[in-house]
This record gives C-alpha cells, sequence and structure tokens, in this order.
C-alpha cells in the first residue's frame, strides 16, 4: 500500500490561480479643430483729392495688399464720377466734403492729394477723425502748417508721413550705402538741379501762388531738395539765400513745347528760383529749379563732393581716386529705372508708410523731415522777397 507520502510525490502540484487580465480601455482621441486662419489685417485709407497725383496712388495701391480703400472725396464731382468708371469705385463711398466721409466710412488712415493749401486743414481733419496721415508734397504752405500738422498727429497719437518718393529711388539708394561705406567722407557741398527748359504745366493750379504757394522750386525743386537733404544725412538748416524771376510763365506763347496753352492770365508764380543753404555742419546746398529757362536740356539731379569722393546721381557715378589715378565709378546696372515706370517709388513710400501703421516699422519721410524740407524752401522765397539778402531758417 502506497504510503502518504508517496501518494504526496505523485500528486501533481496545483497550479496558482491566473490572474486575471487588465484589459485597459484605449483612449479615445478627441477631433482635432484647426483653428480658422484670420486674414492680414489690412489698413482701412480714404484718398482725399483724386486728381492728377491720386492717380498715381491708385496704381501704387494695387501692389499693397494690406490696403482696403474705403473712400473718396474731391470738391469736383466730375472726378468722383471719373472715379467710379475707372476703378469701380461705389457712389457711397464718393463724398464732396472729407467731414462727411469721415463720419460715415471711419477710415483708419487718410492719403491726401489736394493741392498744396488745402494739405494742412486736411491733415488737421483726418487726425481730428482718428486717422494716420499721408500728405503729398510738398508738406504744406509753410513751416508753421507743418508744425500745426505735427502737433495735431502727436495729439491723437496718429502717425504723419509725407509723400517723398526719390528719397527711395534706387539711384539715391546706391548713394547713400555709398556714403555709409564711407566713399566721400566728409560731404562739404551738393547742387541741386530741377530744370525744364520748357514745362510749364497746363493743368491744375500749378501756376497760382495762392493755391501752391510757389511755382518750379515748391513743385519740383522739392524732390530733388529732399533726395539731396536726405544722402546729406539731413542737416539742420541754418540760413537762406534766394532769388526768384518771372519773364515767360505770365504771358502768351506761341512757341512749341510740350505743354502749350497754360494759363498765363493767373499765373503768379516764378519761371526760375535759385537758392543757396547753409547748415549747422558747415554743409552747403545750391538749388537750381525752372518751369521755363533757356538753357541747352532739362536737369533732374543733384551732384555732391566730398573730402574723398564726389557723385552725380543722373548719369549715376562716383569719382575718386584709385591706384593713384583719378577714376569714375560706375554701376552697370541699377533697377527699376523710375524714368520707364515710376509707379514702384509711389508703391514704396506708400508701403513705408503702411508698414508704419501696421508693424511699427520707422518712417523715412516723416512729418519732421517734411518740416525741415519746408524751412528750407520757405527760406528761399523769404530771401527772394527780401531782394536776396540772407534770412535766417530757425
Amino acid at each position: 500500500m502506497a504510503t502518504k507520502a508517496a501518494a504526496e510525490k505523485k500528486a501533481p502540484a496545483k497550479k496558482a490561480p491566473a490572474k486575471k487580465a487588465t484589459v485597459k480601455a484605449a483612449a479615445v482621441k478627441k477631433p482635432t479643430v484647426k483653428k480658422a486662419v484670420s486674414a492680414p489685417k489690412k489698413l482701412r485709407v480714404a484718398i482725399i483729392g483724386c486728381g492728377g497725383i491720386s492717380h498715381a496712388h491708385m496704381a501704387a495701391y494695387k501692389q499693397i495688399p494690406d490696403v482696403e480703400l474705403v473712400g473718396f472725396c474731391d470738391v469736383n464731382p466730375e472726378r468722383l464720377v471719373e472715379y467710379q468708371t475707372k476703378y469701380g469705385v461705389k457712389p457711397e463711398q464718393c463724398f464732396e466734403k472729407w467731414g462727411d466721409l469721415f463720419k460715415k466710412i471711419k477710415p483708419e488712415a487718410a492719403d491726401i492729394c489736394t493741392p498744396n493749401g488745402i494739405h494742412s486743414p486736411a491733415a488737421v481733419a483726418a487726425f481730428a477723425a482718428g486717422c494716420h496721415v499721408m500728405v503729398e508734397k510738398p508738406m504744406a504752405m509753410s513751416p508753421a502748417e507743418c508744425e500745426t500738422m505735427i502737433a495735431a498727429g502727436k495729439k491723437a497719437g496718429k502717425l504723419l508721413a509725407v509723400g517723398f518718393q526719390h528719397r527711395y529711388n534706387s539711384k539715391t539708394d546706391y548713394l547713400v550705402k555709398a556714403r555709409d561705406e564711407g566713399k566721400f567722407g566728409k560731404l562739404m557741398f551738393v547742387k541741386c538741379q530741377a530744370l525744364r527748359r520748357r514745362g510749364i504745366p497746363n493743368w491744375g493750379v500749378f501756376g497760382r501762388k495762392d493755391l501752391q504757394g510757389g511755382g518750379p522750386m515748391i513743385d519740383i525743386g522739392v524732390h530733388v531738395v529732399e533726395m539731396a537733404h536726405y544722402f546729406m544725412g539731413s542737416p539742420k538748416p541754418v540760413a537762406a539765400t534766394g532769388n526768384c524771376w518771372t519773364y515767360l510763365g505770365d504771358k502768351p506763347s506761341s512757341v512749341m513745347s510740350m505743354w502749350p496753352n497754360w494759363d498765363f492770365k493767373t499765373y503768379t508764380v516764378e519761371d526760375l528760383a535759385i537758392g543757396h543753404i547753409r547748415f549747422d555742419n558747415g554743409m552747403i546746398m545750391q538749388i537750381e529749379s525752372s518751369f521755363a529757362a533757356h538753357i541747352d536740356k532739362d536737369e533732374w539731379k543733384f551732384v555732391a563732393m566730398g573730402e574723398k569722393g564726389g557723385c552725380d546721381w543722373d548719369p549715376l557715378q562716383i569719382f575718386t581716386d584709385d591706384a593713384g589715378a583719378m577714376v569714375h565709378i560706375k554701376p552697370d546696372y541699377v533697377a527699376p529705372d523710375w524714368n520707364k515706370d515710376w509707379t514702384y517709388l509711389f508703391a514704396r513710400k506708400l508701403q513705408n508708410w503702411v508698414d508704419g501703421v501696421l508693424k511699427g516699422t520707422p518712417l523715412r519721410s516723416s512729418g519732421e523731415e517734411g518740416l525741415a524740407i519746408q524751412k528750407i524752401l520757405d527760406g528761399i522765397y523769404r530771401s527772394a522777397a527780401e531782394g536776396g539778402k540772407e534770412v535766417p531758417i530757425k
């Protein structure tokens, strides 16, 4: 008989109870909800003044996607009709009074393209309506008007830019970069020329001093003065000498020209203006500007002289010494060519203003820059009115 111990030995070992498998519930993934991508912020801009220069602005805005043109104002209803036909503007966007536009449209910014005499009141009204402001050149009729505009902008906490497009010119950029690289050394003298042999505008109010403030000096001279002043590093003007003459524009003319039959009966501005400006750092600027002058050809440029080198804006070149010889440096390619298409100049200046408002980008042509140029122009006209004696610029 088998013993108990033997039986226990043969008996199979008891298995430990199986552990229950723990089944973890699979995590349920929540559906991913994509956030809607908001459209980039667009600046709501109104155009004040729908005359000639405004069309250059309209062409430039086509290259600036972060702008929405929302309102248009002009005292001439025919221009508003033209805008509706040419640009597809809606009648309810058009106004003959800027007060009505600001009240009903409530734009964020105003681009002022009126005659010079309207710049200041339009800008002040725009600031009061809560708008940032771009104003065409020249900034205003006088330094006092410029100061009023600057003060209104600061009170409203809004940006003020002045339409100086030629500081955005590729040729100006090239010379400024050369200056920054020290190619000219200390600058001493700059000569500005904005000369037409016979180019009196036969449209608009360019011959009326009461609406424009002056003739070629304030209309086309301002372009070359502003880009030259920018190239010089924007020194402070301290004194001016100037002379103005009128001898052709206030008379009828049978001479063939590109713009014949101007309104000589209302012509009260100069044909030719010459100016001399002294700056606080010792630099000198001379300015020649004409609507009509007996010269070889039209000129539009500045030339500069420094201790190490000089330059000419047109044709674009630098003069210096190298390897024991006097040399000319002529860039083979600078683009775009503003003579073929100047829209890029307007696009660049307007883009800088828009970027200033939307992104905080520094303005290259602020109200203070506009005031400095206005003081130069004003000094030349004040000196001319006093027989050409030097007058202080404060």
